[in-house]
């Protein structure tokens, strides 16, 4: 938590801070004087920047919240594929269910315990989880139905795990470096060109606030867009409550 406020901090601190520098350096450079025709047209241009760079801005924080959305939906769909494969594997038989269940449940504990911090920190799918993954499966593949149930339940099964390795693979897609350096440069440039189109306006007291609110403002939009950019860690980390919950219940007696 204290690391996250620190961060943020940081973001907004060093938008004030670039902000104010790139206002007082084109102060310097023109001399700070400027007429009525000057300002309005600094004015003009200031408009035209905002404009794009409040589009850039606000386009990149609604992808990244849409994909951050989308890895929640995601994790409950393969929560849910296991769960099925789970207890499939009981209404299966004996022949089923030591097997897949045993692995299902490694899977789980791989997916909580080691393969979502991975994913934060190296942007890999641990390879234990696919171990496991195609040890359920072959064990699928491996049984043999004798009635019309048996065989619906194991058609079920191979599919739901099918399932459960495409949501794993777009797992991976929401991972670290989601965020393209050019999207940064395009973002601190509008920044700074619009700092710079504030020099007709003189230093005063008032004036300057303003200017460090803009900076202010939009270093708390740049620190979310990067805070969500990567839902495994922090500072907007997203728990796998679905996988939790499910590891839960499974884990009861009778399960």
């Amino acid at each position: 938590m204290i690391g996250s406020v620190l961060l943020g901090s940081a973001f907004v601190g060093g938008t004030i801070l670039i902000t104010l520098m790139s206002y007082f350096f084109m102060r310097w450079i023109t001399g700070g004087g400027s007429d009525a025709s000057e300002r309005e047209l600094a004015s003009s241009i200031t408009v035209r920047i905002s404009a794009l760079h409040g589009l850039i801005l606000a386009l990149v924080f609604a992808q990244e919240m849409i994909e951050y959305q989308q890895l929640k939906y995601e994790s409950a769909t393969e929560a849910d594929a296991i769960a099925d494969v789970y207890y499939d594997a009981e209404r299966y038989g004996a022949a089923a269910q030591a097997a897949i269940q045993k692995s299902m449940s490694a899977y789980l504990k791989v997916v909580v315990e080691k393969e979502w911090d991975q994913l934060g920190s190296t942007g890999e799918l641990a390879q234990e989880g696919w171990v496991e993954w195609d040890n359920a499966y072959r064990a699928a593949l491996d049984l043999t139905p004798t009635t019309e149930r048996q065989k619906s339940l194991r058609d079920h099964m191979l599919s739901q795990i099918q399932a459960i390795a495409d949501t794993r693979v777009k797992r991976s897609n929401h991972s670290a470096g989601t965020i393209n350096t050019m999207f940064w440069f395009a973002a601190l440039s509008g920044l700074i060109l619009m700092a710079l189109s504030y020099y007709p306006f003189r230093a005063e007291r008032r004036s300057v606030l303003l200017i460090a609110l803009f900076g202010a403002y939009t270093g708390i939009i740049l620190f979310l867009i990067y805070a969500f950019s990567n839902p495994y860690s922090r500072p907007a980390i997203l728990s796998p409550a679905a996988y939790e919950h499910l590891q839960r219940q499974i884990s009861q007696p009778g399960n």
